[in-house]
């Protein structure tokens, strides 16, 4: 009897356009062995038994199937249980689905700030109307210089979240409605994170609603902030309005996102009625 003709890792590597070493980790973990190792060169040599189930893995693995429940598959091939972990895995495609979807949306929100920032009109106080939001508030006592000097704060605003929630742009700082009154701008009150609408945050969120704000932005960070609250709060006062709640200072782009100062864009908003 003819014994079949063997070939040799790297060209079965060719033959089924993998790598030599997936075969190796595919050899070493028990998915698929050769039909012969070579006792002196440890050589391995391959036979079409082995192109069957290689063809068999290299379906499931386009299906993005983990590697064990391939190898049980392998080990155990029957109808019921090839449909029943295509039935699981098409539910897995469906969740990656749904995340990748949900990280589009992020990418979506950071391009539409950047966009923002990049096309905003510097130093000019304006009337907006502020959409709901959710946040992340913490009480804390702050003269930050540069972002740097947000840092420990931050690290305990977020916690101990399973997904990273911080970025430029969702991190702002607050001055109380009092202090505002008392013109007082080199101290901040607290520092909160702003939630998108796709963010999780497992612990305590508030929900702002709508208000009308006041809001300027600027050329510059929070050094350069002072400033601007005075000329915010001169507008209020010239308006009749005043401040029904804390200020929400946020760095649009800072050294987080370029090395250049002159790129750099802050926005502080008041609520006013």
């Amino acid at each position: 009897m003819d014994m079949p003709r063997l070939f040799p890792i790297g060209e079965v590597a060719k033959l089924f356009n993998l790598s030599v070493s997936s075969l190796r980790h595919y050899d070493n973990t028990g998915l698929l062995s050769p039909e012969y190792t070579d006792p002196e060169t440890g050589y391995r040599y391959y036979g079409p038994r082995q192109f069957e189930a290689l063809n068999t893995i290299r379906y499931l693995r386009t299906l993005d199937m983990p590697l064990p429940d391939i190898e049980d598959f392998l080990r155990n091939r029957d109808v019921d249980i090839i449909e029943e972990k295509l039935r699981r895995q098409k539910q897995a495609v469906i969740e990656k689905q749904k995340r990748l979807e949900l990280i589009e949306r992020k990418i979506d929100n950071r391009l539409r700030c950047l966009h923002d920032a990049q096309s905003s009109d510097f130093d000019i106080v304006t009337e907006v109307k502020v959409p709901s939001c959710s946040i992340v508030w913490m009480s804390d006592n702050l003269s930050p210089k540069t972002f740097l000097d947000m840092e420990p704060s931050i690290r305990r605003l977020e916690g101990s979240q399973a997904e990273a929630v911080v970025f430029l742009g969702k991190v702002g700082i607050g001055i109380s409605e009092k202090h505002l009154n008392e013109r007082r701008f080199g101290q901040y009150d607290g520092i909160f994170l702003l939630l998108d609408d796709e963010d999780s945050f497992d612990g305590e969120v508030t929900r702002l609603p709508e208000c009308g704000c006041v809001r300027i932005r600027f050329c510059g960070s929070h050094t350069e902030a002072p400033e601007r609250y005075e000329k915010l709060m001169d507008y209020i006062a010239a308006q009749s309005l005043r401040p029904v709640g804390f200020s929400r200072e946020i760095t649009m782009i800072d050294y987080g996102l370029t090395a250049d100062p002159d790129k750099f864009v802050t926005e502080i908003s008041i609520p006013v009625e």
